[in-house]
């Protein structure tokens, strides 16, 4: 996909890898709205990459369906149709099971799981009927691998998962050109993760954020990162037992241990 002169709307904007995928989209001349609910980030965000191309951005809670809505509205009354949608706001708690909050089990589904489809939902019909759009969304290997203090999170990547490339066979299937990609990357080095310990190198935030871009210009459909991830968990998954799977992923690789001085980002 040519970047160029497209409308693109992210998600989670303000921060992290999503200001950086807004950035990169600038330097492609692309016309960039950010979606978050940092209001004080997402005037930085403005002010930061405002001498690179048009930028705008919108306070939006996105576990809010109500609010979705309302500002999918804006949106396109301000910029017209979104060519690009990449959905990457997310949360994590990273306790254990027993230790989350009724508020915490459903915030956490409805921000990394049900708000991708929500606000895909408000822009897909103008999609279909261009025949033509991009929809990103960034899920985790999270959602390929079962671990401890992630249960929660893990069960909405699992889902955008799921549903992510059940929609790119549905765009294939009614002869759409409306594409579909779904990145899966290990941790990223944003804050978000802060205190996890891992045998497999954290992720640098510039080199993802450019490895989704370019997949989105590829026209990539399903991409972890690093990009063994898949292809270890999943034949791993296929040719060994529970047990094997057990202590080859916590013992040799280290993943089961890799939340257990998480912090986080500070508030």
């Amino acid at each position: 996909m040519q970047l160029k002169d497209k409308t693109v709307l992210i998600t989670g904007g303000a921060s992290g890898i999503g200001k950086i995928m807004g950035r990169l989209m600038l330097e492609r001349q692309a016309k960039v709205i950010i979606w978050d609910i940092n209001q004080e980030g997402i005037d930085t965000t403005i002010a930061d990459f405002s001498n690179l191309g048009n930028i705008s951005g919108y306070k939006v809670d996105v576990s809010n369906i109500q609010n979705i809505q309302d500002t999918a509205i804006k949106v396109k009354q301000d910029h017209g149709n979104v060519d690009v949608l990449i959905n990457n706001a997310g949360i994590i708690v990273g306790e254990y099971f027993h230790d989350h909050s009724t508020a915490d089990i459903i915030k956490t589904m409805e921000i990394n799981a049900n708000a991708p489809m929500l606000i895909t939902a408000e822009f897909l019909k103008e999609m279909l009927q261009q025949n033509s759009g991009h929809i990103c969304n960034i899920a985790s290997s999270g959602g390929l691998i079962s671990n401890p203090k992630m249960s929660v999170y893990a069960a909405s990547k699992w889902s955008l998962i799921g549903w992510s490339d059940s929609l790119r066979l549905e765009m294939r299937k009614l002869k759409k050109n409306v594409n579909v990609t779904t990145i899966m990357p290990y941790y990223i080095n944003t804050g978000m993760f802060d205190g996890v310990q891992s045998k497999i190198p954290i992720l640098d935030p510039e080199a993802a954020s450019l490895t989704i871009v370019k997949a989105i210009e590829k026209n990539k459909k399903m991409v972890t990162i690093p990009g063994y991830i898949y292809r270890v968990t999943r034949f791993g998954q296929a040719i060994m037992s529970v047990n094997v799977f057990d202590w080859f992923t916590g013992s040799v690789l280290g993943i089961y241990s890799t939340m257990e001085h998480f912090t986080g980002r500070k508030k």
